[in-house]
């Protein structure tokens, strides 16, 4: 297999927990996970788990779930809450696969305003989860290990029929 195939083992991740000095200025930062929504409340499930995970990975640090429609809560009252309990340092992340016209437009529109609102929180916005190389590379191994038969099987049509 030449060295820019990726296979299923070939990709490791490690379970880390973070530890946050009180005088630090991560000990005032929190994390938005941004979301798209959805009419179905199952859909947010994997978002759900990520949020979970970096809980347990950065106990200290408040980590929360906004959606840009059909679910609640949303940016705007995330951020609120957040900065209401003395987060002085708020990182959006938007969960989506690429730059989409919601990460591209409507997002910076919206971070504009919050930033004009709370000029005295420093407000990071990231580019979108699915364009970092860690996921790319997750989301490839995961679709050849579907392939090779190396994890459990995609929901097919096959078996809903």
């Amino acid at each position: 297999m030449p060295s820019s195939e990726i296979s299923p083992d070939s990709l490791s991740f490690t379970s880390t927990t973070v530890t946050v000095s009180p005088d630090s200025d991560v000990s005032r930062s929190a994390l938005i996970l941004f979301a798209h929504g959805a009419r179905d409340r199952e859909w947010a499930a994997p978002l759900r788990r990520v949020q979970a995970t970096i809980a347990a990975r950065a106990p200290q640090m408040p980590v929360a779930l906004a959606f840009l429609e059909f679910m609640a809560p949303d940016l705007e009252t995330c951020f609120a809450a957040l900065a209401r309990d003395g987060a002085r340092r708020i990182v959006v992340v938007p969960m989506f696969i690429a730059q989409s016209g919601h990460v591209k437009r409507d997002l910076p529109r919206r971070i504009s305003a919050l930033r004009a609102a709370y000029p005295d929180i420093e407000l990071v916005l990231t580019g979108a989860i699915g364009e970092a190389e860690i996921v790319m590379q997750a989301m490839a191994g995961q679709a050849l290990a579907w392939i090779w038969g190396k994890t459990e099987r995609a929901a097919s049509t096959e078996q809903s029929a």
